[in-house]
């Protein structure tokens, strides 16, 4: 068994949608990942809505949406199981994605100033960094979950 991701079209076309954000093209990322979730709809594959909705979040131009964005990631990752992360990519861990998922969601409710929401979202990211895999990845989570100050509105550091 190997490591390296199954193909599916449907990642595929996430990922070129992510690097054309990253490229400096947020709004044609924005607009595609944004057709390509109408395409999946409320009910499809929970790993493609959970993706997709985590990256999206990140193209928005008010916390609010983003919020709305980091919320439907969280809820597609409570329908995910391994079996079907793994069937993409034989590395992958559902509790893994939590530490991530929860700390956006902190973020979020930190800069709209709700400070009581951020410090809940916070506890349970943290809850879940021993499912965190050591590389790079689980050590840039753990250090943007160490550093975040949850009552800071002005911090944006992640």
């Amino acid at each position: 068994m190997t490591d390296e991701p199954t193909a599916d079209p449907t990642m595929t076309r996430i990922g070129e949608a992510v690097q054309l954000g990253q490229g400096g093209a947020p709004a044609q990322a924005r607009e595609l990942l944004t057709a390509l979730w109408d395409e999946l709809g409320r009910t499809g594959d929970a790993l493609h809505r959970c993706t997709l909705a985590h990256y999206l979040a990140d193209l928005q131009d008010s916390t609010e949406a983003e919020l709305s964005w980091d919320e439907r990631a969280l809820a597609a990752a409570s329908e995910l199981t391994d079996e079907r992360a793994q069937r993409y990519s034989p590395a992958l861990q559902v509790q893994a994605f939590l530490p991530s998922l929860y700390l956006n969601l902190a973020d979020c409710h930190r800069r709209l100033g709700n400070v009581g929401a951020a410090r809940e979202h916070l506890t349970r990211a943290r809850e879940h960094l021993v499912r965190l895999p050591d590389d790079p990845y689980g050590e840039s989570i753990r250090a943007a979950v160490r550093d975040f100050v949850e009552d800071d509105p002005t911090d944006r550091r992640r």
